[in-house]
């Protein structure tokens, strides 16, 4: 017997409109950036009020909504903060900054990067090359140090890990011996420098890991505040500036 495939298009899968109704509820909650009374969070959700009740009591009992005893108001519950935590744990940086990548790279005509903390520090992840006449190689893989590299220092700033303060006193050890200067100066200079990069939200470092190259590199914090990665930005000196101020 022959197995016939069709081709006619792929109807829509079906689904349960009850469910698919009540989520305007939680969509006007969740727009509401506060607590609503009934009146306001059927009428956001174009909804009779009597309807909306019955959804937000279903609500009530799943966690997804409360209700102040007091004032009679209406909210998100925390079966839905626990959903949307989880959701946001579960963000690919990489993913997501791809078309950030791509689209810096374009705007700015620079070789931009993206790095995050890895088991050795400050780590590539991806890079778009801009394909200027000059070519700038960043590999994937490659850790860049925090005290020299527009990229390590704003990890340095930005990041909080007792690993990388190790890291961090390692490499100011390393520059003071091998300038013949005293550990302690190094590291005045260097967390003046920390607080400047705090003060403008940005770092900067020039020909300082590769010849001719200056770069400026951006934390990018998650949901709760905490570095996750950052974007750099390198470009060839003259072209690419760094200014003092």
């Amino acid at each position: 017997m022959s197995e016939t495939i069709s081709t006619e298009p792929t109807k829509q899968r079906q689904g349960i409109q009850s469910i698919e109704v009540g989520t305007r509820l939680l969509r006007a909650l969740a727009a509401g950036r506060r607590s609503m009374m009934l009146r306001d969070v059927a009428r956001n959700a174009g909804m009779p009020a009597a309807k909306a009740h019955r959804y937000l009591v279903s609500f009530m009992r799943m966690g997804l909504v409360e209700q102040d005893a007091n004032t009679g108001r209406y909210d998100l519950g925390e079966f839905a903060l626990e959903l949307g935590l989880a959701s946001l744990a579960r963000l690919d940086p990489v993913r997501l900054a791809g078309p950030v990548l791509d689209d810096l790279c374009e705007r700015s005509g620079e070789t931009v990067a993206l790095a995050m903390w890895g088991n050795h520090g400050a780590t590539c992840v991806r890079w778009v090359e801009a394909g200027g006449p000059v070519t700038i190689t960043l590999r994937t893989g490659v850790v860049l140090p925090l005290t020299s590299s527009a990229t390590g220092l704003a990890f340095a700033a930005f990041y909080r890990s007792p690993y990388l303060r190790k890291m961090l006193d390692a490499e100011v050890r390393a520059t003071a011996e091998a300038s013949n200067a005293q550990p302690a100066a190094v590291f005045e200079a260097l967390t003046g420098q920390l607080d400047e990069i705090r003060s403008h939200g940005i770092s900067r470092a020039s020909g300082s890991v590769t010849p001719g190259i200056n770069g400026f590199s951006a934390p990018v914090f998650d949901h709760s505040g905490h570095m996750v990665a950052a974007i750099t930005s390198l470009g060839i000196m003259g072209n690419f500036g760094t200014p003092t101020k």
